[in-house]
């Protein structure tokens, strides 16, 4: 296979994670699909550091579209180009990667709500994943109605997305440095 249609297949398959970690952090912002968690500030700083807008949004959608670029030239025996993918895809890979630890970080703190106490905290915080294993402590939030659930899946989402971006990304690697050595078309292509 060509790296040049190597490259375009990886770019192609980065849209669609790119899209999805950016919706999945726009959509943490409204547990129970409503704006007063966020206009009341009560959103956990997992969230706020937007690991799925910048990290497997932006630093990944900005390597996609060099990379797409790279693999619509086709037979282009640009050397110079496939090293700069590799770059970008390194990038790339620092925002998956960043967007994964936070959306760890995020799935293993669990979220911020109004307890049973009344007080807004994250009581899994210190809890060793306990919402994660037992839902009978589901109940221990009371706003904003299922949260636990709300965010779990998100974070997961998120985490599945930027594992994929991440593995596309270090293949891109590959895949330049293919293109650097052997140049990126065959003796066919070039006739």
């Amino acid at each position: 296979m060509c790296t040049g249609k190597c490259s375009l297949f990886i770019a192609i398959s980065l849209y669609p994670l790119v899209l999805l970690s950016i919706i999945c952090n726009i959509l943490l912002f409204f547990p129970d699909w409503s704006t007063k968690a966020a206009k009341e500030g009560h959103i956990t700083d997992e969230v706020k550091y937007m690991g799925g807008f910048i990290g497997g949004g932006v630093l990944v959608l900005i390597p996609a579209l060099y990379i797409h670029l790279t693999g619509e030239q086709g037979c282009c025996a640009n050397r110079f180009g496939m090293f700069f993918s590799i770059i970008f895809a390194a990038v790339g890979a620092a925002g998956a990667v960043y967007s994964f630890i936070v959306a760890m970080l995020g799935f293993s703190n669990g979220p911020l709500c109004r307890t049973t106490a009344g007080k807004w905290e994250q009581p899994f915080l210190d809890r060793n994943l306990v919402h994660v294993k037992s839902s009978n402590v589901w109940n221990e939030c009371v706003e904003p109605k299922n949260v636990v659930q709300f965010n779990m899946g998100l974070f997961i989402t998120l985490m599945v997305a930027s594992v994929l971006q991440a593995l596309l990304c270090a293949s891109q690697v590959i895949n330049g440095l293919v293109g650097c050595i052997c140049g990126t078309c065959n003796d066919k292509q070039e006739a």
